[in-house]
């Protein structure tokens, strides 16, 4: 919708659940049948959501070796910090419409856990 009310070509990058370990066992890649289509061309990769940044990392790295320039990421909403870090990393800007923070701790930190809660209800 973002690509159509701003009349320039859209591309989609499809979700892949790959047999690795650990948190982000998931790729992302363009369409077989768009990947030529956007070598060379200047690519903005948005997400409805973006917290953790898996989704945009994968996306980023295979736009870009579909020969594609990333110039901008955005979200509707973020969530947390991850994806801002991301962004300065790479400078692209990151743009979004929420941005909220992420409620995540280690065990170490957690107030509930360091308050004694249990980890399920009775």
């Amino acid at each position: 919708m973002i690509a159509a009310d701003l009349g320039v070509e859209f591309a989609f990058a499809e979700r892949i659940v790959t047999d690795r370990a650990g948190l982000f066992p998931v790729d992302y890649r363009i369409a077989p049948a768009l990947r030529e289509g956007i070598r060379g061309k200047r690519v903005a990769i948005v997400d409805d959501a973006i917290s953790a940044g898996s989704a945009v990392r994968a996306t980023l790295a295979d736009v870009e070796s579909c020969g594609a320039m990333p110039v901008a990421l955005g979200a509707l909403i973020t969530v947390g910090g991850r994806g801002r870090e991301f962004a300065a990393s790479k400078s692209i800007p990151l743009e979004s419409l929420v941005e909220l923070p992420l409620a995540i701790w280690t065990a170490a930190e957690c107030p509930m856990c360091a308050g004694g809660a249990p980890l399920t209800s009775p």
